[in-house]
């Protein structure tokens, strides 16, 4: 069990655990552009440790329990923080922190139930959900690494957050659509298999009847 918690991977995720109040201190404090640079490192650091520690999991058969929970987990506590800090300075900011809240409770939610019901489930994440991060994150640094072309309140830096929050709204609804069809499939096999059940009980009744009548 100690080996699987400080596997390479997992060291890699808590390391981008550890970099989420460094890039906070940096941000809020930043007053210069090469401070805010510091920060956009930060987040650059933060997005290869990301990178690696999927890419050593699966190449190097270091896939864990463990590391299925606490990959995920440093992910929301890295976008949560990211989205945080940035509306300090970009209002619009707002809105996709509560979009973003929004699609990741439903999805908490809709997976509890599909982990309830023990049949299909989303194993990992979907094309459009890693292309919705990309952006997020691109889009980020750019705000990071370019005050001076996306001043807080202009076209530019609106427009920017316009489309992140417009990939993520897309990302949530498609999300949303998969996650409902599984449960809908999951309720689809779950009454098959009552009917079964319920059958099997009939013959077995019926037998039982007719082994007391002879």
């Amino acid at each position: 069990m100690k080996k699987d918690i400080f596997s390479i991977p997992n060291i890699l995720s808590f390391i981008r655990i550890l970099l989420i109040p460094i890039f906070v201190w940096l941000y809020v404090t930043a007053g210069t552009s090469g401070e805010y640079y510091l920060a956009a490192a930060v987040v650059v650091a933060s997005g290869i440790t990301d990178f690696l520690d999927g890419q050593i999991a699966r190449r190097c058969n270091m896939i864990t329990e463990f590391g299925k929970f606490l990959d995920p987990l440093a992910d929301k506590l890295t976008q949560g923080t990211l989205f945080l800090c940035i509306a300090i300075n970009y209002p619009l900011m707002w809105i996709l922190l509560a979009i973003w809240l929004l699609k990741d409770g439903f999805m908490a939610i809709m997976g509890l139930v599909l982990l309830k019901t023990k049949q299909t489930k989303l194993d990992g994440a979907r094309w459009y959900g890693k292309v919705c991060t990309a952006i997020i994150y691109v889009a980020v640094l750019a705000l990071l690494f370019f005050p001076g072309v996306f001043p807080e309140g202009s076209p530019a830096s609106s427009l920017l957050i316009l489309i992140c929050i417009g990939v993520m709204l897309l990302s949530g609804i498609l999300y949303s659509v998969a996650l409902i069809k599984m449960w809908l499939h999951n309720e689809t096999i779950a009454k098959e298999d009552r009917k079964k059940l319920s059958e099997i009980a009939k013959e077995s009744t019926h037998e039982h009847s007719d082994i007391k009548s002879e």
